[in-house]
């Protein structure tokens, strides 16, 4: 039976105290995230019951509704038709944030910068989800089934496969710009500058195959070369060209606003990028490319236990959306990503444990609900199985990251990597195509069944009497 939407938003808002109660209203991909002012009116046991909703819980000062993928979309439509007011994640203003601050605990620094990173990349990544699934099939064509493409349909799939990362410094800064308030259409013309085909190509520098332009100051010969494939110069040169863009407008008569504030921003983005900011942080970033390589190819697939085991521990704080980077960076440089099959197994962990726990549960409304938390993580989100069943009875969590392991130590030992990011679990499998599909399943065959057997020996829900001792 299909979920009622507006049934489910118009219990949601009796269950928080109406529509007045709620001072900030957005969502992720599987969640419904409320800011109220006043938590006390909200009624967690009457949400808990809704068919549609399959879990609860709050962090960071947000009451956070999961709904899962889709469905989380169209409660959202249904809540802004009710006459909620609209507001986007990244749409933040000062005194939001010192309510929020004041309302669920000050953010610190870092996942404050975790959550503009996500941000900036979120509406960047069904662009690389569709280029990688396009780096997989010319893949199986040629890898998989031996088909020699001609000059010409070669050429073709290299412009479908290789544009959006080699112009990747184009989408940041499009991105970045929005993030930090500033015009994406000047972000998208600074991105292209930062590719110019003027500009000596990054990658023939790095080969010798071509000479850096060279800036001269008094005592000082400052290499210039193009952003090709690069993340973090694009990050904060929208960063730098939104906060000048700001100020200028700040100075600049209405008059001459249209005229002077894209020149002045355009202009001095590009002397401090090009200057200044982009060969420092272009330095950082290579140094953390060169680390994080490091780490995934340690002997024994010693980086893939870390990662594998570890990395949902950073998915309950939201730093995860750190890694977002680094995987669109891995592949814009190499064409692979190591990531992804080792975050594949951290998922397919999670995913064998809530199934270990519905097979636990007799309760039969309880089971399916959580049967609907359970299938998104085989499409690649883990918060709902995550949140609303592992996490709360936390021996089933702990042994989902056992399972995320030793998923993990395989990937890394085998070498294993994707033709691209950006998709994992059943998706994930097309950026195996070419090569490694079979050892890709294995991985989550391996992820999957180590956690839910696991949590099977382990594992027991508590019977009745067990809760109700557990309550005096």
């Amino acid at each position: 039976m299909a979920k009622n939407a507006k049934k489910v938003a118009e219990t949601i808002l009796a269950s928080i105290g109406g529509e007045k109660n709620i001072r900030k209203l957005s969502h992720c991909a599987t969640r419904l995230r409320l800011e109220l002012h006043d938590d006390k009116l909200l009624n967690k046991d009457r949400l808990e019951t809704v068919d549609g909703i399959s879990g609860y819980f709050f962090k960071s000062g947000q009451h956070q509704i999961i709904l899962g993928t889709g469905f989380v979309d169209k409660v959202f439509a249904e809540l802004i038709r009710m006459g909620v007011k609209e507001e986007s994640e990244s749409g933040e203003s000062v005194s939001d944030s010192s309510e929020a601050d004041e309302a669920g605990g000050r953010k610190s620094s870092f996942q404050q910068m975790t959550k503009t990173f996500a941000n900036i990349f979120i509406p960047i990544i069904p662009v690389l989800i569709a280029t990688g699934l396009l780096m997989g099939l010319r893949g199986l064509l040629v890898d998989g089934l031996g088909i020699e493409l001609s000059d010409t349909l070669l050429n073709l799939s290299q412009v479908l496969t290789d544009t959006a990362f080699v112009f990747i410094p184009v989408l940041v800064t499009w991105s970045a710009m929005k993030q930090f308030g500033g015009s994406p259409i000047i972000g998208i013309a600074l991105g292209l500058m930062l590719v110019s085909p003027v500009l000596p190509d990054k990658w023939d520098v790095t080969f010798g195959d071509a000479e850096p332009l060279i800036f001269s100051l008094p005592g000082f010969d400052i290499p210039i070369t193009g952003f090709q494939s690069t993340i973090l110069p694009a990050v904060f040169m929208g960063w730098i060209a939104a906060k000048i863009e700001k100020a200028a407008k700040k100075v600049i008569p209405d008059l001459l606003d249209l005229l002077l504030t894209p020149f002045l921003t355009l202009l001095l983005s590009m002397l401090l990028g090009l200057v200044i900011v982009g060969p420092v942080i272009l330095s950082i970033e290579e140094m953390l490319s060169s680390f994080i390589l490091f780490f995934f190819e340690l002997p024994f697939g010693l980086g893939g236990v870390v990662y594998g085991g570890l990395i949902q521990f950073l998915t309950i704080t939201g730093m995860h959306h750190t890694m977002v980077p680094i995987s669109v960076q891995m592949v814009a440089e190499s064409g692979y990503d190591l990531i992804n099959p080792i975050g594949t197994a951290a998922i397919a962990g999670q995913a064998g444990a809530g199934l270990a726990v519905v097979f636990h549960q007799r309760n039969k409304i309880k089971r399916t609900n959580m049967v609907g938390s359970v299938i998104p993580a085989f499409f690649g989100i883990t918060e709902p199985v995550m949140f609303a069943i592992n996490l709360p009875k936390v021996s089933p969590f702990l042994l989902g990251c056992l399972g995320g392991a030793v998923g993990g130590w395989l990937a890394s030992l085998w070498g294993l990597a994707a033709a691209g990011t950006g998709t994992t679990m059943l998706p994930g499998a097309l950026l195996y195509l070419g090569d490694g599909f079979f050892l890709y399943i294995v991985v989550i065959l391996v992820a999957l069944s180590t956690s839910l057997l696991s949590t099977l020996l382990v594992f027991r829900e508590p019977s009745p009497t067990q809760q109700e001792v557990s309550k005096v």
